[in-house]
């Protein structure tokens, strides 16, 4: 599966199996409803839009429309659609619903220039470039070279042109450089424990506790890094951070660290239908699990300069679009 999704090969473990199978509709080059149509039409059941997270516990066959992204379509656990059609023609993304909330909630406008700063294996910046409609700039770093091979070819099969790949370090990215000056939006989503993915939640039961708390501290301090380098780009308007670890290390204290240090942005709250929020005091922020959310363990927050105007930029993120 060369061209998976962002989560690792879960299948076997009991706790993935409870998972919906979600699929982002590929706007580049179809719509929602046509690929309902077709769904249909391969004899699978469509039940409409989800109205609450209860309705999400589907059936072999059976499939709905998500209650908070309206490009993704939910299905029962383990559907596997990789020798599908619309998959292999790039029409379906096959990516777990919390990691489709990152590029939603940065929404960045057809047109604009955006960075995605640890990019491979492509999924969110797939997603970006179809909010963009494919107009603009998308750059896009990671230091892994075979993952951005492979990120390559996803974009290839699903219509993405607006991409400039880069194998390198974010950290050495120059936010002055001349390339960059009409930088509005970056997606952060760096290294982190993958704690909140199901299949690599660790038996901490017999681990060297030191070690997990020396690893965590050694990824805080990075993220941070990645943070403070990304607020840095002169035009930004927003940034969206995001890992998938549970561990507040690597959400919440890295966030609000990053915040102190730069007083020139500030949280905006997003989804307010969410049902799982960051701990507090930044209930601004998104989380998601398994129990809470049908999801893979996951943390979103959204920065947003501080300007004049006030609050008009963040409508966008609170509605549905």
């Amino acid at each position: 599966r060369p061209n998976d999704d962002l989560l690792p090969d879960c299948v076997k473990r009991p706790a993935a199996d409870q998972l919906p199978r979600y699929v982002r509709v590929n706007t580049l080059k179809t719509t929602v409803e046509d690929v309902v149509d077709y769904m249909k039409r391969d004899g699978l059941f469509y039940l409409g839009q989800a109205s609450r997270l209860d309705d999400l516990t589907l059936k072999t066959k059976e499939f709905m429309r998500d209650i908070h992204l309206p490009e993704l379509l939910v299905f029962a656990p383990k559907t596997d659609f990789h020798d599908h059609f619309l998959y292999k023609a790039g029409h379906i993304i096959l990516q777990d619903k919390a990691s489709c909330l990152p590029a939603y909630l940065l929404n960045p406008a057809p047109g604009s220039h955006v960075i995605d700063a640890c990019a491979a294996p492509g999924n969110k910046s797939s997603h970006l470039a179809a909010i963009m409609k494919n107009k603009g700039r998308l750059f896009a770093f990671d230091l892994d070279a075979k993952r951005l091979a492979t990120m390559s070819t996803l974009l290839l099969r699903t219509g993405i042109s607006c991409q400039q790949l880069a194998n390198q370090d974010f950290l050495k990215v120059d936010p002055d450089s001349p390339q960059y000056k009409d930088v509005e939006y970056i997606l952060l989503d760096p290294s982190c424990s993958g704690s909140g993915m199901v299949c690599l939640q660790e038996d901490t039961s017999s681990v060297d506790q030191e070690k997990i708390q020396a690893r965590l501290a050694s990824l805080a301090s990075f993220q941070l890094k990645c943070l403070n380098h990304g607020l840095s780009f002169p035009q930004l308007k927003r940034l969206v951070y995001s890992t998938c670890s549970v561990h507040s290390q690597e959400n919440e204290e890295v966030v609000t660290a990053c915040l102190q240090q730069n007083p020139g942005f500030r949280l905006v709250p997003v989804l307010p239908q969410w049902p799982e929020r960051g701990l507090e005091p930044l209930t601004q922020c998104l989380r998601a699990s398994i129990t809470k959310t049908r999801t893979h363990g996951f943390f979103v927050a959204l920065l947003e300069k501080q300007s004049d105007t006030g609050n008009k930029e963040q409508e966008p993120v609170l509605q549905k679009r």
